[in-house]
């Protein structure tokens, strides 16, 4: 988690290196790899302070241990229609399953290790900067609206938009404008 978080900040430090604050999005597992100093503002798309049940990720982690790697293609194809929103186009989703085709078995598991020892939820009320949590109501990976109303009542300066109607990836349905979403909330603060 640590080298995620620093890699953020290079970024950061890089495209706005006057003011070393950005707005930045953090969607699933990337909602929690900001450091808050860096942050004029944050939106966390379909995350969560804290991975439950455990036993799921354990679970995972042998079983893509065990599982021939080459089968990974054919359970991403069968399990994409959960992800993605009911409407996001074919195309798009091939292009996602291309983009993220090269994830090897080494990195799923690396993932679901850092998610075994990453709890936040008493971090959460030392955000400081204004924060916009979106959740899609149809996640069938992460229970969004739930962990969302967790978060909110627990960071200062929050707000929750629920995205009716969409998946955990829904950043490419045809319907989200994430630029227009955040253009309307940092308006109306």
């Amino acid at each position: 988690m640590d080298i995620l978080v620093d890699d953020l900040a290079r970024v950061i430090d890089t495209v706005a290196p006057e003011m070393r604050r950005a707005v930045v999005v953090g969607e699933s597992f990337g909602g929690a790899l900001a450091r808050p100093e860096q942050v004029s503002a944050l939106v966390v798309l379909n995350s969560f302070p804290y991975f439950a049940p455990r036993f799921r990720l354990r679970l995972a982690r042998y079983g893509l241990a065990l599982l021939p790697w080459g089968a990974m293609r054919l359970i991403r194809r069968a399990t994409a229609f959960r992800l993605h929103s009911a409407h996001t186009h074919q195309e798009e989703i091939r292009r996602f399953m291309e983009l993220t085709a090269s994830a090897d078995r080494e990195g799923y598991i690396n993932r679901l290790q850092v998610l075994m020892s990453y709890d936040i939820r008493n971090r959460l009320h030392d955000l400081r900067p204004p924060v916009l949590f979106l959740a899609a109501e149809q996640d069938h990976l992460v229970p969004s609206i739930q962990q969302a109303e967790l978060m909110v009542a627990r960071v200062p300066h929050a707000t929750l938009r629920v995205l009716h109607g969409h998946g955990h990836i829904c950043l490419i349905a045809p319907e989200i404008d994430l630029a227009e979403i955040v253009t309307a909330w940092r308006e109306g603060q």
